[in-house]
């Protein structure tokens, strides 16, 4: 065996392998290269998603004509110069690869000029080798563009996705880049279209709602806190603005996008349990540290680090956010619930009626009686008002409306207080059969007891005793129900009076228009409404009424978690989602014939024993059991006489 060494073009393109996964790597390169030049305007302009062309502008300090070959030489940096530098790293960039390894895998010419030198240069290299160098003129700065990328990498190229995939990961990493920079002006571009924008201001609210939407910023809470090591600053949302992943919080450590799972997981768990199960906030978290406590040498891509003192920087962050909503007002607006609008454009109430000066107020009742037409307000203040006509038309138009059923599927069948008083027959009548729901093997037939705190059931059985979840009973059984309805889902939609309208970062609107058949094949079209706002005209009938918002969002969240997620898969999570929201709360108190008909319900299921989110519907104490938390049953080293000398 005979060892060699590579080439210096082999060994850029294994490099490039690490560092240069797709378009979006190409950029975020570029761009942390200007931001690292002291650039504080940056232009980004892409063609076909990255593929044909990507072109960083950038107003930083420029390279000495000199040194731009040696630029695209392995481990050439102007970031450190050694052992101690490597530890105390403030730079975006430090290992000197990424250059080299983009002019690995494509067609590079790099324009730059100096403050100081007469003139610049233009550089042109292709798969790693010099093709000119020539004096150039221009203003200071850099330009960097990138064609052909994977030209001479095929495989590499094979296993870029859908341009739309890929422009909405180089629009991601843009927004990441942009809240933690937000003194430097960036623009995008892709095909000559705008897809974001920042002024450059210093003011990060501005640029989250660049990026998300003013509606989203507005819902921005700031957040500061140190201790002796960190110190912590920037937005999270209300606990009522959520999203269904951890994708849109932003974690920020001295100026670098990290991914940590205990730092995300700290800025949840300050919320406690503000938040809905199954929700994460949006927030942007700047975390300033000595760069000691940081080990940015750990990936290819410096996307994830150690840090040290990671327990009491968590500690920080939860006692932080928990500060912050501490005396703030979470109460949501009623009038905006109910109409959409904020609570600036309340219209104001009228005048207060005059009353009879002998009448009290903790007496004054009034009442207002819905025509159809107008409202018609009618105070009460003695007997005699309680003959007006329009009370009276009230009454009788109501007087034989029936009560709404907590349940909305509620059987009306009248079932027995105490079947097992019947002497009932060995072989069941065929109208028995009829209407006996089909139980799954094993699960026992429940007589219901009782209810407790609105939110558990107590049932028995021969076999012994159980409690039941209520919510997660009647979960599985509108699971089951809407996993069928869902599955033959029709072409049936609503229209809408007042259309939806939902804003998304340009990124996510990206991957929306990607999945545009995924949606429509569930019943859901979302029309472009601008750069970042959909709007929704109709929906499928079997929306819940008053959750229409609730319900698209959630679901457009799948399609943004998940981009592989099938119609099939789609259809699942919707009727999981569904029969939760639809589903009895805990703290909500049933009539005994709502327990037993749930408890019916349940049992013809074809799965009884868990919800669709897999936690328990039903436990269960034998009689055995029973009796041994009783001392009912003597120990196996003791004689029953000998039990406490009673004779049982």
């Amino acid at each position: 065996m005979r060892i060699h060494e590579l080439s210096n073009l082999l060994a850029n393109q294994i490099a490039a392998g690490e560092v240069i996964e797709r378009p979006a790597s190409v950029v975020k390169e570029l761009v942390e290269n200007a931001i690292d030049a002291g650039a504080t305007q940056i232009d980004v302009i892409v063609e076909e998603a990255g593929e044909s062309l990507i072109r960083v502008v950038d107003n930083g300090e420029g390279i000495n004509p000199e040194d731009v070959p040696l630029a695209f030489t392995r481990h050439a940096t102007s970031k450190i110069s050694n052992r101690h530098d490597l530890f105390n790293i403030m730079s975006l960039g430090f290992r000197g690869e990424a250059l080299p390894s983009i002019a690995a895998i494509s067609d590079v010419t790099l324009n730059t000029t100096t403050q100081d030198a007469p003139s610049g240069i233009m550089y042109h290299i292709k798969g790693g080798k010099q093709v000119s160098a020539t004096p150039a003129n221009g203003r200071r700065g850099t330009v960097v563009s990138v064609r052909d990328l994977f030209y001479n990498t095929p495989a590499r190229l094979k296993y870029l996705k859908r341009p739309q995939t890929e422009l909405s990961r180089i629009a991601d990493i843009m927004n990441r880049i942009a809240l933690s920079y937000t003194n430097v002006a960036f623009t995008v571009t892709a095909d000559g279209r705008n897809i974001l924008q920042t002024n450059g201001d210093g003011n990060q609210q501005r640029v989250i709602a660049a990026i998300y939407g003013r509606d989203v910023a507005q819902k921005m809470r700031a957040i500061t806190g140190e201790d002796d090591d960190f110190n912590i600053t920037g937005f999270v949302s209300l606990p009522e603005l959520t999203r269904g992943s951890r994708d849109y919080l932003t974690i920020l450590v001295n100026g670098r996008f990290i991914k940590n799972f205990s730092v995300s997981n700290a800025v949840i768990r300050g919320y406690g349990s503000k938040l809905m199960v199954g929700r994460f906030p949006m927030g942007v978290i700047n975390i300033n540290t000595d760069p000691l406590l940081v080990d940015v040498n750990v990936h290819p891509q410096k996307a994830e680090i150690r840090l040290s003192k990671e327990a009491e920087l968590s500690a920080l962050i939860i006692d932080t956010i928990k500060s912050c909503f501490a005396d703030e007002n979470l109460i949501p607006d009623a009038y905006e619930n109910l109409y959409g609008q904020a609570q600036t454009n309340k219209i104001e109430p009228p005048a207060p009626k005059q009353v009879a000066p002998w009448a009290k107020p903790d007496m004054e009742q009034t009442i207002a009686i819905n025509t159809g037409m107008d409202s018609n307000e009618v105070v009460i203040n003695q007997e005699a008002d309680l003959m007006n006509h329009a009370v009276n038309e009230f009454t009788q138009k109501y007087a034989h409306e029936p009560n709404l059923p907590i349940f909305d599927d509620e059987i009306t069948v009248q079932v027995s207080e105490d079947i097992s008083s019947y002497n009932k027959p060995d072989i069941p009548t065929q109208e028995e059969l009829d209407i006996s729901p089909k139980k799954p093997s094993g699960f026992p037939s429940l007589e219901y007891i009782g209810q407790m705190h609105g939110t558990f059931l107590f049932a028995q059985s021969s076999e012994g005793f159980y409690l039941i979840d209520q919510h997660a009973a009647q979960e599985r059984v509108k699971y089951e129900y809407y996993r069928k309805e869902i599955g033959q889902v029709g072409t049936d939609k609503q229209r809408m009076l007042v259309p939806i309208t939902i804003n998304y970062s340009v990124a996510d609107m990206l991957k929306i228009a990607d999945k545009e058949a995924e949606l429509e094949a569930i019943g859901l079209t979302l029309e472009p409404f601008g750069p970042t706002t959909v709007i929704v005209r109709e929906h499928p009938t079997w929306f819940e009424k008053g959750q229409e918002t609730e319900t698209i969002k959630e679901m457009v969240d799948w399609i943004l978690r998940d981009g592989n997620l099938t119609v099939a898969e789609f259809r699942e999570r919707t009727a999981i989602m569904m029969s939760c929201k639809r589903s009895v709360r805990a703290n909500m108190h049933l009539s005994d014939l709502q327990a037993r008909t749930l408890l019916e319900s349940l049992a013809s299921t074809e799965n009884p024993y868990n919800c669709p989110h897999g936690r328990p519907v039903v436990t269960s104490f034998t009689l055995t059991e029973m009796e041994k938390m009783f001392k009912r049953i003597q120990d196996s080293h003791e004689a029953w006489e000998e039990y406490d000398n009673h004779p049982y």
